[in-house]
């Protein structure tokens, strides 16, 4: 996963060494020396993620957070504070002013790439949503202008799993001046079963759980449908980077140093309550509205009135970032002979279960819709042609290698998709480009034998055309 990344220090060694450090992890990098182009650049062409110093002349690092996060276009760019200083209150003050974590130089680079890579896993989430959310504005559905407000970071539930007593008594302590409550665990089995309860703002693990592998548990919970957006947070040995960085790479959204005081403890926990409530906001209205008019009924997939105007929107912004922008259309082989032979009423059966399982093998930020009858739809942000090839083969194995069930005497019944795969370019530039090469794409799998996937031509597609 790359990611365009906002470096922001006075010195420029500093600027010079984490510029070669992220290249050589194949991020884009631009530079601001003060916090006045720190602003000015971030605004204009908001970045991934900014790697922003504290100790600056003018202004420092802990204003140019708040003003970044006060500001509509920048609120929500994820934001690392990296800095000398190791005080505990600045730690705090940093992450009040709104960063998303503190780094203390020499920054070790193992946690730094998992940290920048999580980070921006998790932007990219919220900013499907807030793209969806514009979708829906677009096509006149009610907006919840509230769902877009900052949420209060208070008086949540959150299940700490963690067998040291003492350190538990000492994270309720923390955590009381918010009015949150903790409920304790030291089995794995017993967190499974509450997290997936789905009451919780926040799940915190410890990774030295005594009978149990903590990083383990963090890849269950991460798994499972009722935990996957949960924020998770993990209690971490001071020092333990590769720990550190594996729990990232997992999907957990913050570490707690063992170290660290009840007032960080405090801050970081806020952090994820708040990110959660946000998101959850979010998620509700724009569901609640798109449930009216932009779901398809039978399969409850978007519809293509839905996926029309999403796309567009998508579109633009790929032109504007110049990340590349995955459309797989998808087609059921022989489905008018199922309708045919089995009737309507099965027919309907498949194509439930060809958008369940389409559904259940993608990103929680790609789209999938019915494009109408038996053809659907799959739209992959920032997927590059190797990606996509290989998520569109996996959904045609997902297919082929398991009957639908069906309610028929029949039993079940064999199916296979063909694919068609296209991916933007300067051939492929607007929504309709992606959805003509998709769909020569997937009429050139039918044609060769069906139950297979061809990525588009975009040379041939433009000869044809000319």
């Amino acid at each position: 996963m790359t990611a365009r990344v906002l470096v922001v220090d006075d010195t420029i060694a500093n600027v010079k060494l984490l510029e070669a450090k992220l290249a050589v992890e194949y991020f884009d990098v631009v530079t601001a020396s003060n916090g006045v182009e720190a602003i000015a650049s971030a605004t204009e062409n908001p970045p991934d993620i900014v790697l922003l110093d504290i100790m600056m002349p003018g202004m420092d690092g802990f204003e140019v957070c708040r003003r970044l996060k006060t500001d509509a276009r920048t609120a929500h760019v994820p934001i690392i504070m990296v800095t000398a200083l190791s005080d505990a209150e600045d730690r705090v003050r940093g992450l009040e002013a709104g960063a998303d974590d503190f780094l203390t130089k020499p920054v070790n680079d193992l946690a730094l790439y998992a940290r920048i890579r999580s980070l921006v896993r998790l932007k990219m989430t919220a900013d499907e949503w807030r793209l969806r959310q514009a979708t829906g504005s677009h096509l006149g559905m009610l907006v919840d202008d509230n769902a877009a407000k900052p949420k209060a970071g208070g008086g949540g539930n959150l299940l700490v799993v963690e067998d040291n007593a003492a350190y538990a008594e000492r994270l309720r302590r923390a955590l009381a001046t918010d009015n949150d409550v903790l409920d304790v665990v030291t089995q794995p089995a017993e967190a499974l079963a509450r997290a997936n309860e789905g009451v919780y703002d926040v799940l915190v693990v410890s990774l030295a759980l005594r009978e149990t592998d903590g990083l383990r548990l963090c890849a269950q919970i991460r798994s499972q449908n009722q935990t996957r957006n949960v924020p998770l947070i993990s209690l971490v040995e001071d020092g333990d980077y590769p720990r550190i960085a594996k729990a990232l790479d997992l999907g957990v959204n913050d570490y707690i140093l063992r170290s660290a005081d009840s007032q960080e403890i405090l801050a970081r926990c806020r952090t994820q309550i708040r990110r959660r409530r946000y998101q959850d906001g979010l998620r509700a209205t724009f569901e609640r509205n798109v449930a009216l008019a932009l779901i398809d009924s039978l399969t409850s997939l978007y519809n293509r009135r839905y996926l029309t105007a999403h796309l567009a929107a998508l579109m633009d912004r790929t032109m504007r970032t110049g990340k590349p922008l995955s459309l797989l259309m998808i087609d059921v082989d022989h489905f008018k002979k199922v309708n045919d032979t089995y009737g309507h009423a099965v027919g309907d059966e498949v194509l439930i279960a060809v958008a369940d399982r389409l559904s259940r093998h993608l990103r929680s930020f790609d789209t999938v819709a019915r494009w109408g009858g038996e053809e659907f739809v799959v739209v992959m942000p920032e997927a590059e042609p190797r990606v996509a090839m290989a998520v569109a083969e996996r959904l045609r194995r997902k297919i082929a290698d398991e009957p639908v069930i069906v309610k028929h005497t029949v039993g079940q019944l064999a199916l296979t998709i063909s694919i068609g795969v296209a991916v933007s370019s300067d051939d492929l530039a607007t929504p309709d480009d992606l959805l003509r090469a998709a769909d020569a794409a997937m009429y050139e799998a039918k044609r060769q034998g069906r139950d297979r996937v061809i990525q588009a031509d975009p040379a041939a597609l433009s000869a044809k055309r000319a």
